[in-house]
């Protein structure tokens, strides 16, 4: 089995647990995640588990797995084309997929207002040009990327799945970590992004209910052909 996006191995561990003889093969391209990963998982799955940096667009393998996993991680790829092509290469002929990512209108309220501030002084200069560094393919858009690949029997839908954070620290915090980690990393002082996130957390306060993600994800299976 393939992780694909093993992030810091929660799915791998999942994988693991239910394969007991199996063995799963876990790839991401932060080197701080994978470590994290060996940390937690190495001592209960030895031999079992392999960690890999790898850019899931050009995967190192070829008809080396049965099944291919991923969850959260395909909408940070901007070429769906070429990380579809990969991970079909990546399949034995009876292999399968399933993933689930981000898709269609996901996160679309706090995207606009990202938009928005963006060109606001005292960001312009820094954010104004800056591209959105994820794709979110509807469900169309995606059966026909992975029709393209070399699929089969494929399935996708759009589901929504709206997050409800607790309070103004922890929408900071999710936000600054998990979302904007890289529309942070393009402002020059701590100052600078403590104010843009400070702006974008009193709208979030003003919602209602305050503080919610409007999250939407898109599932997807398909069978290698």
């Amino acid at each position: 089995m393939l992780d694909a996006g093993c992030g810091s191995g929660r799915l791998t561990a999942e994988l693991l647990e239910v394969l007991p003889r199996g063995r799963v093969v876990g790839v991401d391209l932060s080197q701080n995640m994978l470590r994290s990963a060996q940390q937690h998982l190495r001592p209960d799955f030895g031999g079992r588990l392999t960690l890999t940096v790898a850019d899931l667009q050009h995967l190192p393998f070829r008809h080396a797995f049965d099944g291919i996993v991923s969850t959260a991680a395909f909408h940070w790829v901007l070429d769906f084309d070429k990380l579809f092509a990969s991970l079909r290469s990546a399949l034995r002929s009876s292999g399968w997929l399933h993933a689930q990512c981000g898709g269609g209108e996901n996160l679309l309220r706090l995207r606009q207002r990202v938009a928005k501030l963006a060109r606001c002084t005292p960001y312009a200069p820094y954010l104004a040009s800056f591209p959105e560094p994820w794709f979110f393919a509807d469900a169309e858009q995606a059966a026909g990327i992975l029709r393209r690949a070399g699929f089969t029997n494929i399935e996708t839908s759009i589901e929504a799945a709206p997050t409800l954070l607790d309070d103004a620290r922890q929408y900071e915090e999710f936000v600054s970590n998990i979302i904007l980690r890289l529309h942070l990393r393009q402002l020059p002082s701590e100052e600078l992004r403590s104010q843009f996130m400070t702006e974008l957390t009193r709208l979030a306060a003003a919602d209602d209910p305050p503080y919610l993600l409007d999250y939407w994800r898109l599932n997807l299976s398909g069978a290698a052909a």
